[in-house]
């Protein structure tokens, strides 16, 4: 291989047009010499033979590439992440399995793009289970007009591809919509007028400087009411409060009776009377 060619297209330079133009000037490898490499790598390790598998199948990430064009991302990005996958498959090619590198590597390559697609296509991922990603790339396929799809084609798309009516409905509805902006403008509407974002509508009061005074006064006059309550009580019933309702460690009712000698039931009953008269206080 010739050495600057090398040079020129493992460190990317010149533009996506030179780079193809020098991937398709790399000779492509005879069933011998592919089978030869391959068995230097597997028994040996030896990198350069598999730097020269990779570099004479960079023309054929490039056509597979070209065939995601329409999802609307880089040339360049989805012919890199082709060649993450055909790396991989260089990396687990058999060469006793008699099947060239080619048809072996076009599985690991559209992997690796597919992943790609997935995870820039929208900022919100679409795909997240296997019967969503198998409808995401086959969807597009199926659509033979622009408009939804009316019941039989949802019928005939969910027979095709072995998935349920409801999954295709929920998939159309995910590629038909679009990002939109948390801040800034929407869409022009026919008057001119521009549709709200949801920064506009989505607002946090909770650290607003005039939520936080009145909170706060809010919080101190309960406080208040509370304590004027509590002191209106006989001594008692304000330290079975106390015990049972304002401490960490909650007292039992057994440990106030023999606090106070009488029985549990009756340091219930206290309780609750003054529990009422806490209410109707607080209340009034």
């Amino acid at each position: 291989m010739n050495k600057s060619l090398a040079i020129e297209l493992t460190n990317g330079i010149g533009s996506l047009e030179s780079y193809i133009t020098a991937a398709n000037q790399v000779p492509m490898l005879t069933a011998e010499k592919e089978r030869e490499l391959a068995e230097q790598l597997r028994e040996h390790g030896d990198l350069n033979a598999a730097r020269e598998m990779v570099m004479s199948h960079l023309r054929f990430v490039v056509r597979v590439a070209r065939g995601y064009s329409g999802y609307g991302l880089p040339q360049a990005d989805l012919i890199q992440e082709g060649n993450i996958g055909l790396m991989k498959a260089v990396k687990r090619f058999d060469p006793d399995v008699n099947v060239r590198l080619v048809s072996f590597a076009v599985h690991w390559i559209r992997a690796e793009i597919h992943e790609y697609i997935l995870k820039n296509w929208r900022i919100v991922k679409l795909a997240t289970t296997k019967a969503q990603r198998k409808l995401f790339f086959n969807l597009r396929k199926n659509k033979k007009r622009l408009g939804w799809f009316n019941q039989g084609e949802i019928d005939a798309v969910a027979k095709d591809l072995n998935v349920s009516p409801e999954i295709v409905v929920e998939m159309e509805k995910r590629m038909s919509s679009r990002d939109a902006s948390f801040d800034g403008y929407g869409d022009a509407s026919e008057d001119d007028d521009f549709s709200p974002t949801p920064a506009g509508y989505l607002q946090d009061m909770s650290q607003e400087p005039a939520s936080l005074v009145e909170n706060q006064d809010w919080d101190t006059h309960r406080n208040q009411q509370l304590h004027t309550a509590l002191q209106g009580l006989d001594e008692r019933s304000q330290d079975i409060l106390k015990q049972r309702w304002l401490t960490d460690s909650k007292t039992t009712l057994t440990e106030l009776a023999n606090k106070y000698n009488i029985s549990a039931e009756r340091i219930r009953q206290l309780e609750n009377n003054a529990m009422k008269k806490m209410k109707a206080s607080l209340t009034a």
